[in-house]
């Protein structure tokens, strides 16, 4: 009798790949469980705060600034021109005098003394001229005799006229208008006629006054152009020991430019100007610095954005620009940065928002938020000049 055969299992059974099945199962779903409870959750970035400014459209003038310094119309260094002691004094340190004024006198007892004696030789010499030219018309003497009388008589004139001369530089008076510097030589000393090395006095001509100051020679062009055209005028403002404008209640000193040099400074690069003031008011002093602006060019119907709003990149200018509450880069051209506005060329429009303030942290599509009110490009001259920079050292195009 045949025993019955047994057949092996080719694999695991159903059950097995069940049990198997589930425990993946289990096992995934505590690891997905564990993740997700411990997973932070991405807040959303909050909008960057910013100040804006919006383009505008206008007339920009093309400005320089540089530093002037106040000079005097005339320096007169005052000089006897006789010899003596000073006697007298007609002025203080300091005061303001007119053109003949009288500042010093000198002793003049020696000189009315020859003066007389002069003019006494004079006459004696007329009288023997007058004499001697009757004679000759009646042909009592020669030819020679009366022409040495007349020699004689013109010499005496002469001599006469020099001590009149001399009698009348015992009074010294201002050639010019001015103000007195500090009385160099006192009351009681003695001078030596035409001792230009120690004046007596300096007066310094101050009404009017000049400014002189110097621009880059690379304005030449400009200011050729402008001088032609319209003239050059300079705006005179103050500074403060620091160098900043001090704002004034009179109106600005406005003067045209009424000097330009013949040649340009080879250690500089500049070439000077200057130009004269009334200085009525004695506002200027010679030896004061100032600042100067001079007006070279119009921008006519350009777009102007605050300096601030300009930013330099890899690839050159650009502004950020607000759209639907996020930021853009655009590109921009600088034709001109006076300090506070900016002229530009790119592709903006009137009215468009600039971001001002808050750029470091921005990218091109952060969200932005607006803080405070809606700024305009400064119509004022500013302080900076055309060829400057920008908003971290954003360079300008002049």
């Amino acid at each position: 009798m045949n025993a019955p055969v047994e057949y092996e299992e080719a694999g695991p059974s159903w059950k097995a790949w069940v049990i198997g099945a589930a425990a993946l199962s289990l096992l995934f779903g505590g690891y997905w469980y564990m993740n997700s409870e411990k997973a932070p959750t991405r807040a959303k970035k909050p909008p960057v705060p910013v100040r804006a400014a919006a383009v505008e459209r206008r007339d920009m003038a093309v400005v320089e600034h540089t530093l002037g310094t106040v000079v005097p119309f005339t320096t007169v260094q005052i000089a006897s021109r006789v010899s003596g002691v000073i006697t007298h004094t007609y002025f203080k340190d300091g005061q303001m005098v007119k053109k003949g004024n009288l500042l010093f006198e000198i002793d003049p007892r020696p000189y009315q003394a020859a003066f007389n004696n002069a003019t006494a030789t004079e006459a004696n010499a007329k009288s023997k001229a007058d004499r001697m030219r009757r004679l000759f018309q009646e042909n009592a003497i020669g030819a020679q005799d009366n022409s040495d009388a007349q020699t004689a008589y013109a010499v005496a004139q002469a001599q006469a006229e020099v001590a009149r001369l001399n009698l009348e530089f015992t009074k010294i008076r201002s050639p010019v208008d001015g103000k007195t510097g500090a009385m160099l030589v006192q009351e009681g000393n003695t001078v030596i006629a035409n001792l230009t090395t120690t004046p007596l006095v300096t007066i310094d001509q101050i009404q009017p006054i000049k400014v002189s100051f110097a621009l880059p020679q690379s304005d030449l062009p400009r200011i050729k152009a402008r001088q032609k055209a319209n003239g050059l005028t300079a705006t005179v403002d103050f500074q403060d020991q620091d160098g900043h404008p001090i704002q004034t209640d009179g109106p600005p000193l406005v003067a045209p430019v009424d000097f330009i040099n013949n040649a340009v400074n080879n250690v500089s690069g500049t070439i000077e100007m200057r130009s004269v003031f009334a200085n009525a008011e004695d506002t200027l002093v010679p030896g004061q610095l100032v600042n100067v602006t001079v007006q070279l060019n119009d921008i006519p119907n350009a777009l102007t954005v605050p300096h601030d709003a300009v930013n330099i990149g890899p690839d050159g200018n650009f502004v950020f620009v607000i759209e639907d509450e996020k930021a853009a880069t655009r590109p921009v051209t600088v034709l001109f940065d006076n300090g506070k506005s900016a002229a530009i060329t790119g592709a903006l429009q009137p009215g468009d928002q600039v971001v001002i303030e808050g750029q470091l942290r921005l990218t091109p599509g952060s969200t932005v938020a607006v803080e405070g009110a809606l700024e305009r490009p400064v119509k004022g001259k500013g302080k900076g000049k055309g060829k400057g920079k920008g908003k971290r050292g954003a360079a300008k195009e002049g």
